[in-house]
């Protein structure tokens, strides 16, 4: 008895199979093994190599065994073994791998599949039956061949249906590299050129083939007649003789002097239609004849069972099945193959610099960058890792992670800075510049990780953070806005847990328990229960019931009131703009709020919590996780009320499903690079996503070079980024990449106020080397700071047009005096990439150098100490000074069990200290810490220092006073 697989059109009956290298047998509910005698519709419960289980609806039906008689065995035998040892060798080094062929059929026949399925029992392949109806539409195949393309579990699809299905959109609709019956164009064209290394020759044809070269007189010059065939087999057969040295002749049944074609012909090779068939008498001695139409089973205007039967014919079917296993075989080694690490075939953009270098707006629109989908496979990215958002963009899948886990690392680079002045010192641009100088200059993988520039400085007075002059990110625009909507993502979740939070407020005060119960429990059908997160606040609360019904009065209670303070709310909403008029506002103000009134504010959206999860988790389930234990405030009675308790988290998780993925974009020279996660290292995390870092280590490889950036000065983005990033992480930087300007420097020496949209003062244009010498203290001082983490630094100075040579040369001899592994001038701004070349070959030589990395604080130190610590030895300070409501807070969190988290500072960036108008290194200060938040799903504490404020605002002149869109050509003008 033999069984067909997979029949999603039947109707279910409760029975399952059992699977075995044997075969496939049969069993109802009670493990007995049932008849099958006829067409029986079953239910299949298959185990999965993982412990799982999957289900689907298949088929049955029973059919007499067939002798395929000894008939070119010796061939047949040849090339199973091949197989079977091919196969052996692919699964040493992955034991789950168990290849499969889908059949793909029209009616319920099994027929062709006995042929399969013996065959592939031989060699140790699984072979699926996919039986449609026998009027199924052109549009219901596709979709089971696109089905069938996405799982991986398949290897080969073979298309077993009347030649009027086989219509072009249906055999391009597979995918090439499973089209191991050689149907489509792409595989036909392989064979017309001759070149079938990466592609699958019609399995029919090749039996024909094998079959011709075993008789003793040679192809060359014999003449061959292909009758009756039609589409790719055709195609493939006719090259595949004349390739040989066979002079071919096509021919339908219904040609003129046909008869004279055959008489004069050394092989027929022909596919029966209808009842015809050939005349004994159109056949001279010692012509070879073989009818494919056993091999092909081609449907029958009378009978669909009906077959025609040739003894010439008797080692088609088995031959063309084993090469068809060949094929699959082979499918799954090259699947294999592509599933390992892929080295890069980066093709550099040549980049034209020009003098005066133009606005960045005008560089980026100058160069065409590659179609994203180019990139990915130029770096190692499989299609199915890739998903497009245009031509220019993309999310890469974190599948990416598991495919390349065995992969060493490359070499983990962060760029850093001194204390910046407001209109930054372009780590941004020094990050893509020794990018494409490592990639495109000197031929080294490598990959930016970036973070999603916010819109609050796009249009404030910073700017768009894409780079700048010849080293950018393209296209500029949609790097500085929306980009893939990761922050719009955020702004959402986190805005819809702070609805949750008053609505709850509202409920609980305006309804009583039954009525709270009634709505949170709803009766549907006449049917109440608890959904997967009320059963997770049950078990939180002690409560192990699952029937809404059973529970006291005194559970109802607890379960449906988290009885939040509305005093004690510490959740703000977010808006993704510099608005200084929401720091502090009102809601519940209108009459149907029932007088629930509350003051609240607003944070800018990327200093959400829920953008510091996006920026340390490592996958989907961590980030659901971290999202249910945010602290959104405290009970009544001094309980942590988290997003779990309000029931949100599946949502959340649902808004930040996209987000969670990197997104692939190039520079200037066509070098890859990630962007993921957001600004602000003042108020915020300000890293780069661990996520981004660590696909991208898998992809440069053991040779290549990650760098990855820290926001502003290296006291705020860089502490952070060791502290915080790397205990989440895991992963240990090889240097630090340190960012000066002679602008900086000179304010750091004593020079005037750099103010955004005010003409620079003429002592930051005309050369100072007194004020450089003075301001260099800073410069030493962030040294000294990464020394504290054990890790090497190269000081990059990133030269802008005022700067003098001497001034230059100074800056690079005081930093290789004060600590520095080594000291470059970069010219990337100017020149691109290789304006750079310099600085890779620093980072090259020092990221080789084995460092001492460490923590600066233990994380059982006490929260105080943990602060104490950064604010002694990071920023000077003589000592920190806590607000009585701070205190209180490290109180609270304490008895919370919060105390053993890193802290994550929320500081000002101008400074060394609290005070933004100290420059240089202040001393002799105490660190005043006004208040603590408590960022339990990030998992750090969160202290702000001073007057720092969590929404930035805008200036008398921002930056959207030169931002416009032409209707006509719908170009975007004034970014920069």
């Amino acid at each position: 008895m033999r069984l067909s697989v997979a029949f999603r059109y039947a109707h279910r009956s409760h029975a399952s199979i059992r699977r075995s290298r044997a075969g496939v047998k049969v069993l109802n509910s009670e493990n007995r093994f049932i008849p099958v005698n006829s067409a029986v519709y079953l239910r299949v419960r298959e185990a999965s190599s993982t412990g799982g289980t999957s289900e689907t609806v298949v088929c049955f039906k029973s059919h007499p065994r067939k002798n395929d008689g000894p008939l070119y065995e010796s061939a047949v035998g040849d090339i199973v073994q091949r197989s079977r040892e091919e196969l052996k060798a692919i699964r040493e080094p992955n034991p789950g791998l168990k290849p499969t062929l889908a059949i793909i059929q029209a009616g319920e026949d099994d027929g062709l599949l006995e042929v399969n399925k013996k065959m592939a029992g031989k060699i140790g392949l699984n072979v699926m039956q996919i039986c449609l109806p026998h009027q199924c539409r052109e549009e219901e195949v596709i979709e089971e061949i696109l089905r069938l393309n996405a799982d991986s579990r398949v290897h080969g699809i073979f298309l077993h249906l009347p030649q009027s299905f086989l219509s072009k959109s249906v055999c391009n609709a597979i995918k090439p590299q499973k089209d191991v019956d050689g149907v489509s164009d792409l595989n036909v064209g392989r064979v017309v050129l001759g070149d079938q290394r990466d592609g699958f020759a019609s399995p029919v044809a090749g039996a024909v083939l094998e079959m011709l070269a075993r008789h003793d007189a040679p192809l060359v010059g014999k003449m061959a007649v292909l009758l009756g065939l039609e589409g790719p087999l055709k195609a493939t057969l006719q090259f595949l003789l004349q390739n040989n040295g066979m002079m071919v002749q096509t021919h339908q049944w219904s040609s003129k002097h046909l008869q004279k074609q055959i008489m004069d012909s050394d092989v027929v090779v022909f596919l029966e239609t209808g009842h015809k068939g050939l005349p004994p008498t159109w056949l001279r001695p010692g012509v070879a004849v073989i009818n494919l139409s056993s091999a092909l089973m081609e449907e029958q205007p009378n009978s669909w069972e009906h077959r025609a039967e040739a003894e010439s014919s008797a080692g088609v079917g088995p031959l063309s099945a084993a090469l068809r296993m060949q094929h699959v075989v082979r499918s799954s080694r090259r699947w294999i193959q592509e599933q390992q690490y892929q080295p890069w075939r980066l093709r550099p953009l040549k980049l034209q610099s020009l003098s005066p270098v133009p606005s960045d707006i005008e560089i980026s629109r100058a160069q065409t960058p590659k179609p994203i989908s180019q990139l990915a496979q130029e770096i190692g990215l499989l299609p199915e890792e890739l998903e497009a958002y245009g031509n220019t963009k993309a999310k890469v899948h974190l599948s990416l992670l598991n495919r390349l886990q065995h992969q060493p690392n490359g070499k983990y680079v962060l760029v850093a800075g001194i204390t910046p002045t407001p209109l930054g010192e372009g780590k941004s641009t020094v990050t893509i510049g020794l990018v494409q100088a490592l990639s495109a200059h000197l031929k080294l993988n490598s990959f930016a990780c970036l973070r999603q520039p916010s819109q609050g400085p796009t249009f404030g007075v910073k700017g768009g953070a894409a780079g700048g002059g010849y080293a950018q990110v393209i296209p500029m625009e949609e790097f500085n806005l929306h980009l893939t909507g990761d922050i719009h993502a955020i702004t959402a979740a986190n805005n819809l847990v702070a609805a949750a939070i008053d609505a709850r407020i509202l409920h609980e005060a305006t309804q009583s328990d039954r009525a709270l119960y009634s709505r949170l429990v709803p009766s549907v059908n006449g049917v109440r229960c608890f959904s997967p997160i009320q059963m997770a606040r049950l078990q939180h609360l002690g409560i192990n019931k699952s029937d809404p019904s059973g529970l006291t009065p005194e559970e109802v209670r607890a379960f449906v009131r988290l009885d939040l303070d509305p005093e004690k709310v510490t959740w703000q909403r977010v808006v993704d703009t510099n608005d200084r008029f929401l720091r502090k506002i009102t809601v519940g103000q209108a009459n149907t709020e029932k007088g629930h009134a509350r003051q609240t504010q607003f944070d800018i959206a990327v200093a959400s919590e829920i953008m510091a999860i996006l920026a340390l988790t490592d996958g989907l389930a961590d980030m659901r996780a971290r999202l249910g234990l945010m602290v959104v405030g405290s009970s009544r009675n001094g309980q942590s009320i988290t997003a779990d308790d309000l029931g949100v988290t599946g949502a959340l998780a649902v808004l930040m499903k996209d987000a969670i993925k990197p997104t692939l974009m190039q520079t200037l020279e066509g070098t890859p690079v990630f962007v993921h996660a957001g600004p602000f290292a003042n108020i915020a995390h300000g890293n780069s996503s661990v996520l981004a870092d660590k696909l991208a280590l898998k992809l440069v490889g053991e040779e290549g070079y990650v760098v990855t950036e820290a926001g502003f000065g290296a006291d705020i983005g860089m502490e952070k980024f060791f502290n915080i990033k790397c205990r989440t992480s895991g992963l240990r930087p090889d240097v630090v990449v340190l960012v000066a300007t002679v602008r900086a420097l000179k304010m750091h020496g004593g020079g005037p106020n750099v103010t955004a949209g005010v003409p620079l003062p003429k002592e930051y244009i005309n050369e100072n080397l007194q004020l450089v010498a003075d301001g260099c203290s800073n410069l030493k001082k962030q040294i000294q700071i990464a020394h504290l983490f054990g890790v090497s630094v190269v000081v990059a100075l990133n030269v802008f047009k005022t700067d003098t040579q001497a001034e230059i040369d100074m800056v690079c001899r005081i930093a290789e005096a004060s600590g520095a592994s080594a000291a470059v001038q970069c010219h990337h701004w100017s020149r691109g990439g290789r304006g750079s070349v310099e600085l890779a070959h620093a980072v090259k030589k020092v990221a080789s150098q084995k460092n001492h990395f460490q923590f600066l604080y233990n994380l059982q130190d006490s929260i105080v100490e943990k602060i104490r610590t950064i604010a002694q030895k990071v920023y000077g300070a003589d000592d920190i000074e806590l607000s009585p409501e701070a205190q209180a807070k490290i109180d609270h969190y304490n008895q919370q069990g919060f105390g053993a988290l890193p802290i994550c500072m929320a500081k000002t960036h101008l400074s060394l200290s609290h005070m933004p108008e100290k420059k240089g290194v202040p001393t002799g200060f105490i660190l005043p810490i006004r208040d603590i938040r408590a960022s339990i799903g990030a998992g750090f504490i969160y202290p702000l220092v001073g007057t720092m404020s969590t929404m930035p605002g805008l200036p008398t002149r921002p930056c959207f006073y030169d931002i416009d869109l032409d209707p006509v050509t719908e170009e975007i003008k004034g970014l920069f």
